[in-house]
């Protein structure tokens, strides 16, 4: 033991372990593990100490990023905030009523015209229990009225200063969610900001909601930069009031989608309390009234129509994410709300925030990322590029010229295009969707999109602008499913894709994998042959299966020996049969596979989305035309 006790190693520097990674990676650089983000942030394989830069060496001080209370959750626990599903106020009712007693500790609602269309309907859910939780409502805009109805229940209770929590709304948000502008609305919101700031002293009303811009496929950056640049253009307007610039500060939350990257969405929390400090301090606010208070919800625009129960993982990991980034606010999606959701996905959704406070014990541990080098480092690059971005926005006129001149709308589109992109090549996996897809899974309906806009009601004036349209990562495939179970309904089978296997089993195993799961992706069954090594046998497996797509795999070897042969005389006994080859050949010899009469290559950098959209295409024009025959 003492000679163990004793021994030590020798001291190593980053140009050693440089030298061993690059032995390792075959003839590569170690710049070839560096890695690109959608924010422009090249991530590295090694974060050391030399990447230390100063942080704060406490929660709750300095720039906020560590949090915004010194102890955490020891003294300031995260609040569970679960929206329910409803079909009815009374239902509503019953369900908080019994969420609150199982562990949920604000009461989050999703406002509905119906819950808001007489005020005994919100009155009869909030009763009883609206003053002893704080309330987590992002209220769109129907903030007057649920504030109106809240006031009215206080009154009668002399209740007002025990009510707290959150009833926001955000203006520029739902402008950018619904496509319109109106000056009048946003006088308006300013007068109930200030008449109801008297009346609850502990309840916020300024919301600032980044998620549609999430939604529509925006970085971590633009979120950010989005954030505060709509912070700032509400302290301005809201000055004109009577309200001074701390009691304006003290009614602000901020609300935030949370992503599937991990360390990107931890650094996007604790950069905007970095943010919203340089802000406010710019403002002369003082230094306790800095804090950024944050709800935060899970992504949908990272969840899946398809195999379900995969959003579970994504949910618990996002949520992870959001307690970890020291959140005050928490709502995680149930697995199933694309669809009509279950009281059992409700539960889960619930359970999941308190096996991460009881079990995983989050609640004891303040600030667990900080001093890492990496999220350190990350914090810092998001914060830096996010403040350059808000002074684009600026330079812009402002967060609303910025929308109004539909600059904002094109530079998130072309975000999303990229992500887009990576989707459909399959550069990003979406498990369940995009890769591991089950082609023999029953669908669900999604639940139809709401297009009922409050602003349709003809009582402001109205100026159109570009919306900003909610968009999901797996929406391209899940149209792929859909036109594919279309097509089994007419046909009475799935549709398929013959797999060519040249070679033995060891010849074309890889390629075989890659193919079925490429046109699972989309919906299509992938009937393979027996091996293949003659003419005759191919003939054979072409006479037996019901289909006019095949697609040849084997190595590049069997390819040569047999693969050209095969497919010459296939092509001139089947004419009208479309050919497809995995893999794909050296430059020089393409043009021979294609004049053979090979209709694509398909490899690992092949557009997957645009690929099997033209095969079911060509199957639906096919059907048609057999039908009218």
């Amino acid at each position: 033991m003492e000679n163990i006790k004793n021994q030590s190693f020798l001291q190593k520097t980053i140009e050693d372990w440089q030298e061993k990674a690059e032995s390792t990676l075959k003839g590569k650089k170690i710049d070839s593990l560096h890695r690109h983000t959608y924010e422009n942030i090249v991530l590295k394989p090694l974060y050391t100490r030399l990447d230390e830069k100063p942080v704060p060496d406490y929660p709750g001080g300095s720039d906020y990023r560590r949090g915004i209370y010194p102890l955490g959750y020891h003294t300031n626990m995260w609040n569970i905030a679960q929206q329910l599903a409803y079909q009815s106020p009374s239902e509503l009712k019953e369900k908080l009523h019994d969420a609150v007693k199982k562990g949920q500790t604000a009461i989050a609602i999703k406002v509905s015209e119906e819950l808001i269309e007489t005020d005994q309907n919100l009155s009869s859910v909030l009763e009883g229990i609206y003053h002893q939780y704080p309330l987590a409502i992002n209220a769109k805009g129907w903030q007057s009225t649920i504030l109106n109805v809240l006031t009215k229940m206080a009154e009668d209770e002399n209740t007002a200063n025990k009510v707290t929590g959150y009833i926001g709304s955000d203006p520029i948000a739902l402008f950018a969610e619904e496509g319109v502008f109106s000056q009048e609305y946003i006088e308006e919101w300013k007068k109930n900001i200030n008449k109801y700031s008297k009346s609850f002293s502990s309840l916020s009303t300024i919301l600032i909601d980044t998620t549609p811009y999430h939604n529509g496929g925006a970085n971590a950056v633009q979120e950010l930069a989005i954030s505060i640049a709509e912070g700032v253009h509400y302290l301005d307007i809201l000055q004109e009031s009577e309200l001074d610039l701390h009691a304006i500060v003290k009614k602000v939350v901020f609300q935030f989608s949370i992503g599937s990257n991990f360390f990107m969405e931890l650094a996007k929390l604790r950069a905007a309390r970095v943010l919203w400090n340089r802000i406010t301090e710019l403002y002369g606010i003082k230094d306790e009234a800095r804090g950024m208070i944050i709800s935060a919800e899970t992504s949908s625009f990272t969840k899946s129509l398809h195999d379900p129960y995969v959003n579970l993982l994504r949910a618990g990991n996002e949520a992870f994410t959001a307690i970890i980034g020291g959140v005050q606010y928490l709502q995680v999606a149930p697995f199933d709300h694309l669809t009509v959701t279950t009281p059992f996905a409700e539960r889960i959704a619930k359970n999941i925030q308190l096996l991460l406070k009881h079990e995983a014990h989050l609640e004891k541990v303040i600030d667990p990322a900080g001093g890492s080098w990496y999220v350190e480092e990350l914090t810092n690059e998001l914060a830096e590029k996010a403040w350059d971005y808000f002074q684009k926005i600026e330079a812009q006129g402002g967060i609303l010229n910025s929308l109004k001149s539909n600059w904002l709308q094109q530079e998130i589109k072309a975000v999303y295009d990229v992500k887009n992109l990576d989707i459909q090549t399959r550069k990003q996996s979406m498990i369940g969707t995009n890769v591991y897809a089950d082609i023999n899974e029953i669908p669900s309906n999604p639940l139809p999109k709401n297009i009922n806009s409050f602003f349709s009601n003809g009582t402001y004036s109205l100026s159109k602008i570009e919306a900003i349209p909610a968009r999901r990562l797996t929406e391209p495939f899940e149209e792929l499913r859909k036109k594919a179970k279309q097509l089994e309904g007419k046909v009475g089978t799935i549709p398929s894709v013959g797999i060519v296997c040249l070679g033995e089993l060891k010849h074309y195993k890889p390629r075989l994998d890659f193919m079925k799961g490429f046109f699972a992706a989309g919906g299509l069954n992938a009937i393979e042959s027996k091996p293949i090594v003659t003419v005759d046998h191919a003939k054979q497996f072409l006479l037996e299966t019901t289909t006019s797509y095949f697609c040849f795999c084997g190595t590049n070897e069997q390819y040569e020996l047999a693969g050209e042969n095969i497919l010459s005389f296939l092509k001139s006994e089947f004419p009208d049969r479309k050919f497809y080859l995995a893999g794909l050949p050296e430059i020089e010899k393409q043009p021979q596979w294609q004049s053979l009469g090979i209709k694509q290559f398909i490899h690992t950098g092949t557009n997957c989305y645009e690929t099997l959209i033209d095969i079911l295409t060509d199957m639906e024009v096919n059907t048609v035309e057999e039908t009218k025959a």
